[in-house]
């Protein structure tokens, strides 16, 4: 559902390429699926199907008996899994690419840890509060809101390729644990609605971004992925955000170097991805960027040399100076005016 990134290595824009190589062709499979038939015979979850997808013998919770932990039916085309309500001790189900529009039998799975429910044909991911749960994924569905999600241990909620335009219903006090939210490849229009204090990973490339609002509290957002949108500042990045560290913007339109200067306040960038904007046309692209952002340290796939942040430094000294003698040369003038002001009345007198 998610990759842990290596930050030491700065490796995430690589795993971003990989991630949406093999998302574009899942997304590409399932709509060549959808495409064969819009209308799906019925087809019931049924015990022999069951039978074939449940493994993982484990004791039940008081210790009792064992039951299994496990249910793997994807592909299977399903359209109702309502047997479901009666397998109360599954903690690890998926339910992938079949054909389900309703996940209310899940509300009785009191000890599931870990859902996977990509590629059906939901219109919510709604559900009752599961309190165990801990890593959902609702990828390529037909969802358009973030309500109805209020599980106290969920700590990755992914929702990507689906049809959201705006995040609501997110509430911190519900969602204590979340520290991975995967947005990829919605029809975002705002980052606002996404107030989630524990959050270190999140994901918002290819929506309909044109700027990021309402991020300020994200003190410990560590990853930023904002790939392929339509960001044209960077207004909006805060010092609260005192966290991050790596940030992708690639595929936006970014053309002017100087808005860099609204990340300075970042403490903890290291690494930032700006190809495929077209600022990156601009000469000396790469140098200024560094005199922009002091404590950068890589700029798309490579890293700066020693040599790179010596020469970074001289020159935002160097400008520094030159912004403090043009500071000082108004009041100068002044000085040298007032003589002459005086002299001219002396001769009037």
């Amino acid at each position: 559902m998610s990759d842990e990134e290596d930050l030491e290595d700065f490796e995430p824009d690589q795993i971003d390429e990989e991630r949406e190589r093999e998302d574009d062709e899942k997304e590409t499979d399932m709509k060549e699926e959808e495409d064969i038939s819009e209308e799906w015979t019925p087809i019931p979850l049924t015990e022999d199907v069951m039978k074939e997808g449940l493994s993982l013998l484990c004791k039940t919770g008081d210790g009792l008996a064992h039951a299994y932990a496990k249910l793997d039916v994807k592909k299977r085309g399903l359209t109702d899994i309502y047997l479901l309500h009666s397998y109360i001790h599954l903690r690890y189900v998926d339910i992938s690419e079949n054909h389900l529009t309703d996940l209310s039998p899940l509300n009785y799975l009191t000890h599931l840890l870990w859902l996977k429910a990509d590629g059906n044909r939901l219109q919510s991911a709604q559900l009752n509060e599961l309190p165990c749960l801990q890593a959902a994924s609702f990828a390529y569905n037909q969802i358009t809101d973030t309500e109805g999600i209020s599980h106290p241990y969920l700590g990755i909620l992914d929702l990507k390729g689906n049809y959201i335009r705006i995040v609501t219903g997110l509430d911190p006090p519900k969602l204590i644990d979340l520290h991975t939210l995967e947005l990829r490849g919605n029809q975002l229009e705002s980052t606002l609605g996404i107030n989630l204090p524990k959050l270190k990973n999140l994901f918002l490339a290819q929506n309909m971004l044109k700027k990021v609002e309402g991020l300020e509290s994200l003190k410990n957002l560590t990853n930023l992925h904002l790939r392929d949108n339509q960001i044209a500042t960077l207004s909006g990045f805060s010092k609260e955000m005192k966290s991050l560290q790596y940030l992708n913007l690639r595929g936006n339109m970014i053309t002017d170097l100087r808005e860099l200067n609204k990340l300075r306040d970042l403490p903890k960038l290291q690494a930032l991805v700006l190809l495929d904007n077209p600022c990156r046309d601009e000469n000396d692209y790469r140098q200024e960027a560094l005199v922009q952002m002091a404590q950068l340290e890589r700029l798309d796939k490579d890293f700066y040399k020693e040599e790179d942040q010596a020469e970074a430094s001289e020159i935002r000294q160097q400008r520094l100076k030159e912004e403090q003698e043009q500071e000082a040369e108004p009041e100068h003038d002044t000085e040298l005016d007032q003589p002459r002001s005086n002299s001219s009345s002396h001769l009037q007198g």
